[in-house]
């Protein structure tokens, strides 16, 4: 007998609940009768339910996280390793390493020495993979996300839960991220952002959620293979070579990620994204 779909919808809404608090806390590794008791389930069928919906288990998005956050602070500040081990929820700089490496494939100190492992884009090669492409007409369900985008990724857990219990998941979904504001210039704590996927214009939302009806657009395409912590320069030679040589003028759009990929599924240097501006003129 299928689930009903109130049932999908509310342990969605307390699966959610389960990663908002894994993503607040990522230093912390909280047992098993805390996630059940924060969803409001059994302890016998919390991992169950957990896994079902989030298409992982709860160590895994916590681990997901933390080296999500430790790739970041590798490449964007000096922290000393110990630290950033520590802020990772790592008892060693070993462990650290072993579980870095396992995921990036390189170890941290190699990765924060060559700045990530995502494709080197020379200037050259940048200008000649930037494609204007006509966005099709598409309504989105978002998310709001405040801070920074580094943090998103939390944020489309919950949307993606939310989903799963809403039976909205589909081979052909699309998911966005929509990025309003320069991080080099607005304070962390006002950045404005939201994680999207593709539904029906008459998809009934979920509390807090909005639905965007995005227009037919054209857009500057460049994709991007690594992780998603590398993407910011990708973003400072659009703006700053492509656009001011390509003639193109934006339109009042934000900036769009098309995640290709599932990065729950594949490691991050085979993560796929393709970074897009809006441009005025007609689809």
């Amino acid at each position: 007998m299928p689930i009903k779909t109130t049932t999908l919808t509310d342990h969605a809404s307390r699966v959610a609940r389960a990663m908002a608090h894994l993503a607040a806390r990522p230093d912390h590794t909280p047992s098993l009768e805390e996630l059940a008791d924060i969803a409001a389930l059994s302890p016998w069928h919390f991992h169950r339910v957990y896994r079902a919906l989030a298409g992982e288990t709860p160590g895994e998005t916590l681990a997901r996280l933390r080296l999500s956050r430790a790739a970041v602070a590798l490449i964007r500040s000096d922290a000393p390793m110990a630290g950033i081990a520590r802020a990772a929820g790592y008892g060693s700089t070993a462990a650290f390493t072993r579980a870095f490496r396992e995921a990036h494939g390189i170890p941290p100190g190699a990765y924060r020495a060559r700045s990530g492992i995502g494709a080197t884009i020379t200037e050259e090669q940048h200008m000649n993979d930037v494609t204007i492409i006509d966005w099709p007409a598409m309504s989105l369900v978002t998310l709001e996300h405040r801070g920074s985008y580094d943090h998103i990724g939390q944020v489309f857990d919950r949307l993606m839960a939310w989903a799963g219990g809403q039976g909205l998941i589909r081979p052909d979904s699309l998911f966005l991220g929509l990025y309003y504001s320069d991080p080099k210039t607005v304070p962390e704590a006002e950045l404005r952002s939201a994680a999207a996927m593709t539904v029906a214009p008459d998809t009934k939302v979920g509390p807090g959620m909005g639905l965007l009806h995005l227009p037919a657009m054209r857009v500057a395409r460049l994709r991007f293979q690594g992780p998603y912590a590398e993407l910011e320069p990708i973003y400072d030679r659009l703006y700053g070579e492509w656009l001011p040589a390509s003639g193109e003028e934006l339109a009042e759009h934000p900036a769009l990620e098309n995640y290709l990929n599932d990065p729950r599924s594949l490691p991050p240097s085979e993560w796929l994204t393709d970074v897009m501006l809006p441009l005025k003129g007609a689809a």
